[in-house]
């Protein structure tokens, strides 16, 4: 059968074989599960995706939400859908048993999500956004906002959203506008206007609980005067039921190139001065709090660009197969019968790219995950504290890497397709209109690399920094155990070494003032630094498929033998081209920097 998600061979590979799914199994949180269990649910994910979510894909792209009445209408698909993923327990995978959760490992979690992610990016979102609001409310509501909001959020019959951006305020957060007025009641009145609201408003769920950033009277200026409110669509009452609607008002949707299944919302707060929202945690400490949430989600959108490459991979892949078109450049005879475009070189080096965007990406997402289960389970705190610190230091790059190489694997799924690719009869195109979001949302790349370069490098002083250099030198020095990967290997250790100086001159700089000719090429450096994780992340493939080959059936050896040449693709065609990255930023070039606004 045509794999259209994701290659299950390939997750297999990834969780058994690479990540080690099992181990976790060994920890008393996990104790309940087995490699049985974790397949059944991976089964489970894949069954619903196919029957609930990706029958409506092209649907909910063609017939996006409409704004009728003051409210967000959806076509039907998009309930039953959801409703299917609720049953099965998807947006509790990770709590606990007790709390009505299935206890997963957050590693299995977001592969049984990943499916959904291919399927549909568009109703995936919904649950995805209301994961995050319920674990900020878990984190630091108290308990009776937990009473009221949380659990409804557990059950499904209430769904969340963030509030973050402002008109006239995008990623400056600093500068948000709305404010919140202490009422004699203990809650707050909130009046303000917020844009780019996913899932802002729609019919799937009772109640919506907006997680909404604002400031009070008292708030010192900039991001330290930030607090956050629960402010639900409709107000509950003390036993649970639901109340009067609340002060939050439908302002219009916004039309998108793409994600267009998602309602994106304009909300306005507080129009009749009636807006009744609930501080979370500490006056002014919204934004730290919020920063869960963010993290969150960046992971998560790192995940959704990989899962969108990795469906436009598939599809051009199988059209590769099928599609004659041609003869190979040898052959004159127009005679002879044309070849399937996957015979030709060129069309090999497109598919090979992808595959090597999206493996590599889909990998680094997944270890992102295991990273998130060692800093909750892992058995000492020191473990816990390194695998935080490290995941901490890949944020950034888990969002921003897959977001933008996974989109050029979908720009070169419509390249394979040709003139079709342009077309709207294939999906090719959606899933790069679609995936064209994930450089933008939760933080640009601009936004991404400031964080990385500026903040995240030097964090507790260095120490995730230091904990990568030795993961990738220990994989390096793995990977002297198989003479037939030093090709591989050396790009990645000449790339080490030399990121590791640049590293250190650019944080020099930042040590002693010169923050803007430091951070003046973030973006440079962010590229360089996802390349060598990425292609660290290959290499790690690439041992894992050398071992496999040694007992591996016929079938298993065409697998592996992918893996290594796309590891090769990359550490050979990929990763050397960085050295001019690093170049220019030993360099300090300034031509983007000098460049003047009157010279445009």
């Amino acid at each position: 059968m045509t794999e259209t998600l994701l290659s299950a061979r390939n997750l297999a590979f990834e969780l058994y074989e690479v990540l080690d799914a099992e181990a976790l199994t060994r920890r008393e949180r996990f104790a309940e599960h087995s490699r049985e269990t974790f397949d059944a649910a991976l089964s489970t994910a894949r069954s619903i995706a196919e029957k609930y979510f990706a029958p409506h894909n092209r649907k909910g792209d063609e017939h996006e939400p409409r704004y009728e009445n003051g409210e967000a209408v959806l076509i039907p698909e998009v309930k039953p859908a959801v409703d299917a993923f609720l049953e099965a327990g998807f947006l509790n995978a990770n709590r606990d048993f007790e709390a009505g959760g299935m206890q997963l490992p957050t590693l299995l979690s977001q592969a049984c999500f990943a499916h959904f992610q291919a399927a549909n990016a568009g109703t995936t979102a919904y649950p995805f956004l209301t994961m995050g609001a319920a674990n900020l409310i878990e984190s630091f509501g108290s308990d009776e906002q937990k009473r009221l909001f949380l659990q409804p959020m557990i059950d499904g019959r209430f769904f969340g959203t963030m509030a973050l951006t402002e008109p006239h305020a995008g990623s400056s957060l600093a500068d948000i506008r709305s404010r919140a007025e202490p009422a004699a009641d203990g809650s707050y009145r909130l009046r303000g206007n917020k844009i780019f609201i996913s899932g802002g408003d729609h019919p799937l769920s009772e109640n919506i609980v907006h997680m909404v950033l604002a400031k009070l009277p008292d708030a010192p200026p900039g991001v330290k005067g930030i607090s956050l409110f629960i402010v639900p669509k409709f107000l509950v009452n003390a036993d649970g039921s639901l109340g009067e609607r609340n002060d939050v008002t439908l302002a219009g949707l916004f039309h998108k190139m793409g994600w267009r299944g998602t309602t994106s919302t304009a909300l306005n707060f507080g129009d009749n001065g009636n807006c009744v929202g609930y501080l979370v945690g500490k006056p002014h400490q919204g934004l730290a709090c919020m920063f869960q949430m963010m993290n969150e989600a960046r992971i998560g959108v790192g995940m959704g660009a990989v899962m969108l490459g990795y469906a436009g991979y598939l599809y051009s892949l199988d059209y590769a197969r099928q599609r004659p078109q041609g003869r190979l450049p040898d052959n004159k005879d127009p005679s002879t019968a044309a070849v399937p475009i996957i015979a030709h070189s060129d069309v090999k080096r497109m598919l090979l790219a992808q595959k090597a965007y999206v493996e590599g990406a889909f990998d680094l997402g997944l270890y992102s995950a295991r990273l998130f289960d060692d800093s909750h389970t892992a058995e000492t705190p020191e473990a816990r504290q390194q695998a935080h610190e490290l995941l901490d230091l890949l944020t950034p790059i888990v969002k921003s890497w897959p977001s933008e190489f996974c989109l050029k694997a979908n720009e070169l799924a419509i390249q394979i397709l040709g003139g079709h690719g342009y077309t709207r009869e294939y999906p090719v195109e959606q899933y790069y209109r679609d995936n064209r979001l994930n450089p933008i949302h939760e933080g640009t790349h601009g936004i991404q690399s400031l964080d990385l370069l500026g903040r995240k490098l030097a964090q507790n002083g260095g120490a995730g920094l230091k904990q990568l250099v030795r993961l990738i030198a220990g994989t390096c020095e793995r990977a002297h155990q198989h003479p037939s990967l030093d090709n591989l290997r050396q790009p990645l250790e000449q790339l080490l070494n030399r990121l590791q100086g640049v590293t250190l001159g650019l944080l020099g700089d930042l040590a002693t003032g010169k923050v803007n000719a430091a951070l003046a090429n973030s973006a440079l450096y962010m590229k360089a630094f996802g390349h060598c994780v990425v292609g660290w992340r290959w290499l790690e493939q690439a041992i894992r498929a050398e071992q496999g080959l040694a007992t591996a059936s016929e079938a298993d050896r065409d697998f592996y033998r992918g893996k290594l040449q796309a590891a090769r693709f990359f550490l050979t065609w990929e990763v050397p081209p960085c050295h001019n990255d690093l170049a220019l930023l030993e360099a300090r070039d300034d031509t983007c920097p000098s460049m003047q606004d009157e010279w445009f």
